[in-house]
């Protein structure tokens, strides 16, 4: 037979090996577990299916193909193995009820009860020791039929049948649990990712609230702090306690804005002029720039509207004007601009800090990413992108090091807007 057999199993095995790698594309529209659990099924009962119908004829009651690894696979990780072999057994007889029927009824009865018993003891192994188990034993039982096998046909020359009964099948039993050992261990891994995203999103969630909250809670501080000095005069103590109570509803708008896991959304739209904003703005943070050394020069020209959020608005600027002032440790000079082109609203923000390499400038606006090292979470900045996004506006850079940042933002102006008030 010049090896005809063998040539003919190791074309059977190649569309094995081909059908798993089909059922592997089909595991993604599915539930982990689902998928998991449809794969086996489907691919081991289409495995019978195909050895069957690439059965090689040696007698006309004897078909030689690879059933066994199909079912021995089968039957170690499902155990079902009395159920597959059944299956065997039911393809079997599509060829007839003949001698080789009923050694197959012997073969699998016993087959599928050891299976059925060594299935617990085999899922408690490591990979490794599947993968080896699975080829010694698919090896076993080919040894078994061949004895059979021999003793029906003693006066042929079965060298071909040896070789490929003894070769081929345990070496692709072996092969195909391994393959399925990286699926398990892929699964396996994909879910740890999605609850470990989920856990980062969590962890991302409470920095962020703490960032955004500690903003407000800082500046109400300071106002507490001053009108705990009794000379304040009651004009002030009265506009320190609407600032106060500004802050802190700022604070509580935050809160409301993380917990309910949403990205900066625009609920309350109204008309805002930006020069405002920017004035209110520097007069929270003016202590924080005294504390700094910082000077700062306003050039806010009265400006069209634009049509938006003004917490949201507020937010975005403290977050940059409080980082351009603690980006001058040593004192400085933060210009802030307000001007307006036909169609945009623009802002011009900038410092004579420490300044940004480019490679920085191309990270601002990530999660966890920070010019300031360990002092920061870079969650400020990804709200600053956020919310000028949302504003459909944009928002440009440009630092040197140790010469300052400029950042300019644009905003489209609301169609037939309203014009700033007289001052």
């Amino acid at each position: 037979m010049q090896m005809e057999i063998t040539v003919h199993f190791w074309f059977n095995l190649s569309l094995l090996i081909v059908l798993l790698f089909f059922c592997l594309l089909g595991t993604g529209r599915f539930h982990a577990q689902q998928r998991y659990r449809m794969m086996f099924y489907a691919y081991f009962i289409v495995s019978l299916v195909i050895c069957y119908l690439f059965s090689y004829k040696l007698s006309s009651s004897m078909y030689l193909d690879l059933r066994n690894i199909p079912v021995i696979i089968a039957g170690f990780y499902t155990g079902y193995a009395p159920l597959f072999c059944l299956i065997a057994v039911l393809l079997r007889a599509f060829y007839g009820f003949d001698s080789g029927f009923f050694l197959n009824i012997v073969l699998y009865a016993v087959l599928g009860i050891s299976l059925w018993r060594l299935s617990p003891w085999f899922l408690k192994l490591s990979s490794n020791r599947r993968v080896g188990l699975a080829s010694l034993f698919t090896l076993l039982i080919s040894f078994l039929t061949m004895i059979f096998t021999q003793m029906m046909f003693s006066s042929k020359e079965l060298l071909d049948v040896w070789f490929a009964y003894m070769v081929i099948p345990p070496l692709g039993a072996g092969m195909i649990v391994y393959f399925m050992e990286l699926i398990d261990k892929n699964l396996v891994l994909q879910e740890h990712i999605v609850r470990t995203k989920r856990l980062e999103a969590v962890e991302q969630m409470g920095a962020a609230i703490s960032h955004e909250i500690r903003n407000p809670l800082t500046t109400a501080i300071g106002f507490v702090q001053l009108l705990q000095e009794n000379d304040a005069p009651q004009e002030k103590q009265t506009e320190y306690l609407t600032l106060i109570k500004s802050e802190l509803e700022s604070a509580e708008q935050v809160i409301q804005d993380y917990l309910t896991f949403s990205k900066p959304s625009l609920v309350t739209l109204s008309d805002i002029f930006l020069h405002e904003e920017l004035h209110h703005v520097l007069k929270i943070l003016q202590p924080l720039a005294n504390q700094y050394s910082v000077e700062i020069t306003e050039k806010l020209e009265p400006v069209s509207s634009i049509h938006g959020d003004r917490q949201k608005i507020r937010q975005c600027f403290l977050n940059i004007v409080k980082n351009a002032i603690e980006s001058m440790p040593n004192g400085g000079v933060l210009t802030i601009e307000s001007t307006a082109s036909p169609i945009n609203a623009i802002v011009k923000i900038e410092d004579s800090g420490v300044g940004m390499t480019k490679q920085q400038i191309d990270r601002l606006g990530e999660p966890y990413y920070s010019t300031k090292g360990s002092k920061g979470t870079g969650l400020g900045m990804m709200v600053v992108y956020s919310i000028v996004r949302a504003l459909r506006g944009t928002i440009k850079v440009q630092s040197k090091v140790g010469k300052g940042t400029v950042f300019l933002l644009t905003f489209p102006i609301k169609p037939e807007s309203s014009q700033p008030p007289n001052p």
